[in-house]
């Protein structure tokens, strides 16, 4: 009876602290949301209400000893930490791995869950009293049965991740859920669930029918880039093409019967694309549209009427571009796009008609007119291509016979077309049989052609013709002469007149005279008054008789039938004054430029041509004239001009271009002046000390020494430029053109100078000084066909070099011209009394 009250008595207690304590706890959540009521919801404050339990009337028993308190009890929770603290630790890091293994499902905090359960029990050590309450051990006991439960969990988790196969639906976009794919039992590993294979594999299987059946296997990424839509097309055509064997889902089927792995709506959705156009990229594929299909490059689909439409804009206004286009096509109300405008243009071929025509054509509303500088630069590179095939011993091939024929054509149609040479006048082929005595004359009496030199010839008329002539004493002569059929099939002219020896048509005086008029001009540096005032004629008839030397007689490799050089050409130019000529109109239409080749140890003139402009074009077309003449320099020397580097490099690969000293001297010079001044002499000191130094690297009589002071100079150019920041120019002048300067120091092949040119073209200007500029360019041409010949069979002043004096350029560069009458002429001696002297030839390479 006495057990039973002390249970009742406990339970009584036990029930009060725990209603006092809820009420407390209400009271507290009641204060944590607004002002303390005096009642709420039928709970009333009150004063606690204290059970005081006595012992009397009770038995004393034994107590047994319990948990430490105080001092004792902290001492106690330590040794606990201290012994305890591996087990949470070890716990932690085999959840944490776990947690790992299962694929970092859930929080990553779980695996600080050991933690908790062991701050818990310690905290029951600390405080005696809260281990003897049934909520602290309700609370420890499902702690650790939590425990034990995210251990067992995870570890779950994980061997299912490595031994168990993931289910295909977990790897379908969201769009794809319901698809059902139903994993092989027992199949273990990350292989494939149908065929159970290891390894990835893709099996391609040719079909009776010739379709294609492909089979893959295994996990596989596949990355497009998204800038370009048609490869993105191409992406959603290949997942489109995608099925699972056996599939039976009650959806609707293509076109072609196909139950498609990849829904469409799930691919409109991801390529933000209307789904009527994903169904028309399918129309397309198996109608075979490639024109709409694979050469799409816009993100929307390009219709043939659109395309059409475009077109003719493009055709209609051919100047316009692309912007332009589509500006036009917006204004009209036609919903395209920029890309489509473009696409349309690509797709048609309009872009590469309009590129080809842009390159060749001025393109505007008023004409279409080519363009000057392709057509120079097509028909330049079409003569480099015959030079090549003629050096190689080789004849053109089909394609570059019709470029040829293109260009020829298109010359013609724009009046770009050389004229043909000059024939041959009869009485000028006797002229040069008797200067040049290239032809034998035949004494046997037979008249023959003067065009073909056939004996089959029939006389035109049985009536001579009367022919005046002055003889040597000035008297009039006649002598009958007649004209000749020609029978020869091949020859140009149809009839010819016979004329005596010495005679010219349409002239009364004898060849001799016309001799005379061109020794007198040209070995004389005369002009056409005094020429003309000292044969008695007029001056226009002394210039008809000189000039007539410029263009009808042959060159004169031809009439030595060999090229001799020393391998080491000078070019230069020169401008001269053309009125009447065919450039263009603008400001420097009166002057036009004379090129000239010279050999920079014979003097020999090898090249002269008039050019209408100074630029690289014509620096590339006269280059490659003088190679035609059969001309393969070595090296070749030019002034400062930048527009020799490229061109040399491309006409003659294997010569070595060097520049002038002296020219460089002179630009350096020009550069102090415009950085410091005229006078920069007396204010700048620092810069005459500079000037003498970089003309002292130019002074060096070897290259060592030359790249040392070069590089003493160099080296001062962060001092100068910081002090003047204008004096960069001198270092970049120098810098730049270094590497064509120094290799004419310590050379025994290269002049340092190009002064043999400039010689030539003060004997030039001798000549062309009497005219004070050229009338036309016809006047102008054979003026230099006239220089180019004199020039090359007059021999040296007496006051030349010793290894010049009495010698021609011709006779300095090898040629053997002792049996010309030209060279007596050109000596200043008579054609009836050539002398018989033995002249020294220069050794040539």
């Amino acid at each position: 009876m006495q057990d039973q009250y002390s249970l009742q008595r406990w339970v009584v207690q036990l029930v009060g602290l725990r209603v006092h304590a809820l009420v407390v706890l209400g009271i507290l959540v009641l204060a944590l949301v607004g002002p303390l009521p005096d009642s709420q919801a039928g709970w009333v404050t009150c004063p606690p209400q204290v059970v005081m339990v006595t012992g009397e009337g009770r038995r004393q028993r034994r107590r047994r000893p319990g948990p430490p308190t105080g001092s004792w009890a902290w001492a106690a929770w330590g040794r606990y930490l201290a012994h305890t603290a591996h087990l949470p630790v070890a716990r932690s890091l085999l959840l944490g791995g776990l947690w790992q293994l299962s694929g970092q499902q859930g929080p990553g905090w779980v695996s600080l869950a050991p933690w908790g359960v062991w701050l818990w029990r310690s905290a029951g050590l600390l405080w005696p009293w809260l281990q003897r309450q049934p909520e602290w051990r309700g609370v420890d006991w499902l702690l650790q049965q939590a425990q034990r439960g995210v251990l067992l969990g995870y570890l779950g988790l994980a061997l299912g991740r490595l031994w168990q196969p993931r289910p295909l639906a977990h790897l379908l976009p969201p769009a794809l859920e319901g698809t059902e794919v139903r994993p092989a039992l027992g199949v273990l590993g990350l292989g494939c669930q149908v065929c159970q294979r290891q390894a990835p594999q893709v099996e391609v299987v040719p079909e009776e029918d010739g379709s294609y059946t492909a089979t893959l296997c295994g996990h596989f990424t596949l990355r497009v880039a998204g800038d370009d839509p048609f490869r993105k097309r191409l992406l959603l055509l290949f997942l489109r093409l995608l099925e699972v064997p056996g599939e039976a889902r009650g959806s609707r089927r293509t076109r072609d019967g196909r139950t498609p792995f990849v829904r469409q709506e799930y691919l409109a959705q991801v390529f933000a694309m209307p789904q009527p156009d994903l169904s028309r990229l399918e129309k397309d594929w198996l109608a075979g549209d490639w024109a709409n299909l694979l050469s799409l490059k816009t993100a929307e689909v390009l219709t043939q009427e659109v395309q059409a439409r475009i077109v003719a804009v493009f055709a209609t206004f051919p100047w316009w571009g692309v912007e332009r286009v589509y500006e036009y096509l917006r204004e009209q109300g036609v919903a395209v796009s920029q890309r489509q405008v473009r696409q349309a243009a690509e797709q048609s071929g309009w872009s590469q008609l309009r590129a080809a025509l842009v390159q060749r054509y001025h393109l505007t509303a008023e004409s279409i007119r080519p363009r000057d500088g392709w057509l120079t630069g097509q028909l330049l590179a079409q003569v480099a291509t015959l030079l090549a095939r003629l050096e190689s011993g080789s004849g053109l091939t089909p394609e570059e016979h019709l470029t040829l024929a293109d260009l020829r054509a298109l010359a013609a149609e724009t009046g770009v077309v050389a004229p043909p040479p000059l024939k041959a006048l009869p009485w000028l082929l006797r002229v040069e049989r008797l200067v040049f005595g290239h032809w034998e004359e035949v004494s046997d009496g037979t008249v023959r052609c003067l065009y073909c030199g056939s004996s089959d010839v029939v006389r035109k008329s049985r009536q001579p013709r009367r022919k005046q002539y002055y003889d040597a004493e000035g008297n009039v002569r006649t002598v009958e002469v007649y004209r000749y059929y020609c029978r020869n099939p091949q020859c140009e002219k149809g009839s010819f007149t016979h004329l005596p020896p010495g005679l010219v048509p349409y002239s009364r005086y004898r060849t001799e005279v016309h001799l005379l008029a061109l020794q007198m001009y040209e070995w004389g540096y005369s002009t056409y008054r005094r020429t003309g005032a000292a044969l008695g004629v007029a001056s226009m008839t002394a210039y008809r008789w000189v000039s007539a030397w410029g263009d009808t007689l042959l060159p004169v490799a031809a009439l030595f039938g060999v090229v001799k050089s020393s391998g080491v050409v000078g070019v230069d130019e020169k401008y001269v004054l053309v009125p009447k000529n065919d450039k263009p109109a603008g400001e420097m239409r009166r002057w036009m430029y004379v090129y000239l080749a010279v050999d920079a140890h014979t003097y020999d003139l090898l090249h002269i041509a008039l050019y209408p402009h100074n630029s690289q074009e014509s620096a590339q077309a006269f280059l490659l004239a003088l190679r035609a003449k059969g001309y393969h320099p070595r090296v070749i020397v030019t002034d400062l001009r930048q527009d020799y580097g490229s061109v040399i490099a491309r006409v003659f690969p294997q010569a070595e271009h060097h520049e002038c000293l002296f020219h460089a001297l002179q630009n350096l010079q020009d550069h102090f002046k415009e950085v410091y001044g005229d006078a920069y002499a007396e204010t700048h000191p620092q810069a005459v000390a500079l000037k003498q130094e970089m003309y002292a690297i130019f002074e060096a009589q070897t290259k060592r020494t030359a790249q040392k002071r070069y590089a003493e100079v160099m080296a001062q150019r962060e001092a100068h430029v910081s002090a003047t920041p204008e004096a960069a120019v001198l270092f970049d002048f120098l810098e730049r053109h270094w590497p064509q300067l120094v290799n004419g120091i310590e050379s025994d092949l290269i002049p340092r100078t190009n002064n043999t040119v400039e010689l030539v073209i003060r004997r030039f200007d001798q000549h062309y000084q009497n005219f004070c500029g050229f009338d036309a360019l016809e006047t102008a041409q054979r003026f230099l066909g006239v220089f180019e010949k004199v020039y090359r069979f007059t021999p040296f002043s007496a006051d030349a070099q010793p290894r010049l004096r009495g010698k021609s350029p011709l006779q300095l560069a090898g040629y053997d011209i002792r049996q010309m009458p030209m060279a007596t002429l050109c000596a200043g001696l008579s054609v009836d009394w050539p002398p018989e002297t033995t002249q020294d030839r220069v050794p040539n390479s």
